[in-house]
């Protein structure tokens, strides 16, 4: 059990989120405000991001994706430290940076980022093992991140196994 709740009393939008520039990138652009499934909004927020990531060379998508799970550790623990919680449902950057590990060095087409946003929500909210452990054991901003970044490594073995038998 955590010291905090899981969410804001009532699950309310903290005012914060329009005020603090920190905390409206960790709730996906506004996104993990919205009143059902943030973590889905999120996710679809990640994928405009996927053509620009893709234009980049293979090594410079790694790069982001280091450069943007490094930062999520940071900004997911200060903005759930901001606002007293644990893991507030609306912080959805860990949803985003999930979503781009699912979708590296995957050939563009909208159906492969429709593969890779179902496969990545599947394994995000099912949390096989080691994810369920991670989420329930390890706190702060690497346990926010630490577990939507394994669903998105699951989610891209998955998919690219999909990609190696369709494409």
């Amino acid at each position: 059990m955590t010291d905090h709740p899981k969410q804001s009393p009532a699950g309310r939008v903290p005012p914060s989120v329009w005020r603090n520039p920190w905390h409206f990138l960790a709730f996906g652009f506004g996104s993990g405000t919205l009143p059902k499934a943030p973590g889905t909004w999120g996710s679809l927020v990640a994928i405009p991001f996927i053509p620009l990531w893709q234009m980049l060379p293979g090594w410079g998508y790694w790069l982001m994706l280091g450069i943007t799970m490094l930062f999520g550790f940071w900004l997911c623990g200060k903005v759930a430290d901001d606002l007293r919680v644990h893991d507030h449902e609306g912080i959805v950057w860990d949803e985003m940076v999930g979503m781009w590990i699912t979708l590296w060095l995957v050939p563009a087409g909208w159906y492969w980022l429709l593969a890779g946003f179902l496969l990545f929500r599947f394994f995000d909210i099912l949390k096989p093992w080691p994810i369920r452990w991670i989420d329930q054991h390890v706190h702060g901003g690497v346990g926010i991140m630490l577990d939507d970044v394994l669903a998105g490594v699951f989610a891209w073995l998955a998919l690219q196994g999909l990609v190696r038998y369709f494409a």
